[in-house]
């Protein structure tokens, strides 16, 4: 007998079952109440309205689900009220370039880190200070704030003339109106290329575009035929050239301090005393009295003039 009634109860999950169709069914009741009352607010006439009706005679109250005069009637067999007059009408216009501008910064502020890395002077800076950290062996020395933060100043720096000329043809008249978002977008990227053109000839590395043109089977006979997406590999691997050489001439002077320290210390039998323990002092007295910072700072910079 104990064993029918246990079967005979409701298990727990049918039991939760039946809890949430009861909730949902109180929480739609309670929106059509509520959406009935809002219906019958707006319909209710203001006081000391005239009816359109003749005079001394009571029009007798509509159904809620039941059209308007004038309008074409529409099935409603559960009388749900219609909320399209009682919903706030949006500007549509201004909310659609409102929308539209704030799509555009968001996708510009998220390709601004690629943008900031790959199509400008960030990438050649970044990699000579790190070389350079290297190559004093001071480890974390300046710390990686710092030198990301020096990487950046000098790229506002030397981008400044390219970011004002992108925002005079490209941003400024797509804020004012004057032209569309591709435009803006074709305007914008002729002084970003520009820039790349011109380091990419500075440096000699012509090179660098044949080969992306060959793979991507493209054929140009001038810088203004080749495609963006051609052109940014070209520069990065063109910048990549160039710090590495960069780098390396950096790297000499105190590669020849570490040789010296080495050879002088296995002469004298040091063998268990690390070199770089007794280099490191000689050469951070090399990079102070010849002034290093300004030296690789100022070489930087006018690597792009």
């Amino acid at each position: 007998m104990n064993q029918k009634l246990q079967m005979a109860e409701d298990s727990p999950a049918e039991r939760r079952f039946a809890r949430w169709v009861w909730t949902c069914a109180a929480a739609l009741a309670v929106l059509l109440t509520l959406s009935a009352l809002a219906a019958g607010q707006s319909a209710s006439p203001a006081p000391g309205a005239e009816s359109p009706d003749a005079p001394g005679e009571i029009a007798p109250p509509a159904s809620p689900g039941a059209p308007a005069a004038g309008q074409t009637p529409v099935d409603n067999p559960l009388g749900v009220p219609d909320l399209t007059n009682i919903l706030p009408q949006a500007e549509t216009s201004g909310d659609i370039s409102g929308s539209l501008q704030i799509l555009l910064m968001l996708t510009v502020l998220t390709l601004a880190p690629s943008i900031l890395v790959l199509m400008t002077s960030f990438t050649r800076i970044i990699i000579v200070l790190a070389l350079l950290r290297q190559a004093l062996a001071t480890q974390q020395l300046p710390p990686n704030q710092v030198i990301i933060g020096l990487a950046l100043l000098m790229t506002f720096m030397i981008m400044g003339p390219t970011m004002s000329e992108v925002h005079q043809q490209g941003i400024q008249p797509y804020l004012d109106g004057q032209i569309t978002q591709m435009e803006a977008l074709e305007r914008a990227a002729v002084p970003v290329r520009r820039f790349m053109i011109t380091q990419i000839e500075r440096t000699g590395n012509q090179a660098d575009v044949r080969m992306f043109l060959d793979y991507s089977k493209t054929e140009a006979e001038s810088y203004e035929q080749v495609p963006t997406s051609v052109l940014i590999p070209a520069f990065v691997t063109s910048e990549l050239k160039t710090a590495f050489l960069m780098g390396f001439k950096i790297y000499l002077p105190f590669l020849i301090i570490d040789m010296v320290v080495s050879s002088i210390l296995i002469s004298m039998g040091m063998l268990m005393l690390p070199p770089v323990l007794i280099s490191l002092p000689f050469k951070l007295l090399l990079f102070v009295l010849v002034d290093g910072w300004q030296l690789v700072v100022g070489n930087l910079l006018g690597s792009f003039y």
